[in-house]
């Protein structure tokens, strides 16, 4: 019988909890961003061949196994019940309040377009304010997509049709 994406998650969870080691850690000891080795852990993100072997050094007991599995594209998801914990609440929330505003200065600063979340980089940082309180630092590092005019002639089909 298949195991279910959750258990698959929790046996990686475990795994991580058993090593003691942080995300943070984890990152370092991969090369990988603290975010991005928490999402290779809930089965958000896909295994690379390149950093088997580091994450399998940095986590005594991953087994070929769950190595096998992270390497599979996952199915990035989420559940939607997930809004109800304050952390997250919270980062939506900003997103929601800021994001109007973000998205006039990268049009002002790029032009018509996204940010992409697929060619994308994410780290949490902690580092201390001038009043010498610890603050959350969120970096989202996404490469720029323009919007395309829809212009009729670059369509795939109008060009195969025109070549016949």
């Amino acid at each position: 019988m298949e195991e279910t994406k959750t258990t698959i998650v929790n046996r990686l969870l475990a795994l991580k909890l058993k090593s003691g080691k942080t995300y943070s850690e984890i990152a370092e000891e991969t090369g990988l961003t603290n975010v991005y080795a928490a999402q290779l852990l809930r089965r958000q993100a896909q295994l690379k061949p390149d950093t088997a072997k580091k994450l399998e050094a940095a986590l005594p007991g991953l087994s070929k196994e769950l190595l096998e599995e992270m390497m599979k594209p996952p199915m990035r998801s989420y559940d939607p019940n997930l809004i109800q914990d304050p952390a997250i609440y919270r980062l939506n929330e900003a997103v929601m309040h800021f994001g109007e505003s973000i998205k006039e200065i990268i049009n002002e600063d790029f032009g018509d377009g996204i940010m992409s979340a697929i060619d994308f980089y994410c780290s949490v940082d902690k580092v201390k304010g001038i009043d010498g309180k610890d603050r959350v630092v969120l970096t989202f590092d996404g490469k720029y997509l323009p919007h395309t005019e829809q212009k009729s002639e670059n369509m795939v089909s109008r060009l195969k049709a025109s070549l016949k």
